[in-house]
């Protein structure tokens, strides 16, 4: 497999940066999304985030990116909220700067505390780099919340990258492909849940006294 040097890879880095920078990525206003993407935007908004935005909604699915589907006025955390608890599977964008960020970690606690399905990707980072550090800037509840939520995440099988030495064409495929099967999954598991309710309403409406009575 071909690998692309440093060099190589920090150019591609900003012909992305630069593309996105004067073409505008679609954007999607609705309260549900399939997908929502949870990234340290100084990290990895205009590579990684924005390069899985574009690639997902060329797919015909509909991700959330906090730059291309908030508009100013926005309500971060109800907002933020919203498209978490209403979309159908999380991806964690893991960076080195992930864990810094106070908006990233209330993304992943959300996510774990639904019982959402999330994709983890470890992006220029190993799991046992990711840590929670207590500044005293969170209260104890919050850090114990924290804690618990990336521990979740990083007992969760993920993808890791190396943007450096990595393959980008390759990472785009095999997240997209993560991404799409999870979601199927989680289709057909609510599919099965419908089925299963539906089955159970018609079950509760045949056996109503009412109902019994007219076959009697």
């Amino acid at each position: 497999m071909q690998r692309s040097s440093p060099l190589l890879a920090k150019s591609f880095a900003r012909k992305i940066q630069l593309h996105y920078s004067r073409n505008q990525i679609p954007t999607i206003d609705s309260p549900s999304c399939d997908v929502f993407l949870s990234h340290r935007g100084i990290d990895t908004k205009k590579t990684a985030a924005g390069l899985l935005y574009y690639q997902l909604f060329g797919l015909g699915i509909r991700p959330f990116l906090d730059s291309r589907s908030m508009k100013p006025g926005d309500k971060l955390y109800d907002h933020i909220s919203l498209r978490v608890r209403n979309s159908k599977i999380g991806v964690l964008l893991f960076s080195s700067g992930f864990c810094q960020s106070r908006f990233c970690l209330y993304e992943l606690a959300l996510m774990m505390e639904s019982k959402k399905r999330v994709v983890p990707i470890f992006w220029d980072v190993k799991p046992s780099q990711l840590l929670v550090k207590d500044d005293g800037i969170y209260l104890k509840e919050d850090l114990q919340r924290f804690n618990w939520a990336l521990e979740e995440a990083k007992n969760t099988v993920g993808l890791p990258f190396d943007s450096m030495t990595g393959d980008w064409s390759e990472f785009l495929g095999n997240a997209s492909d993560a991404i799409i099967k999870n979601l199927q999954e989680v289709e057909e598991e609510e599919m099965e849940k419908n089925l299963k309710h539906q089955e159970f309403q018609c079950n509760s409406l045949f056996m109503s006294p009412q109902n019994l009575y007219s076959y009697n």
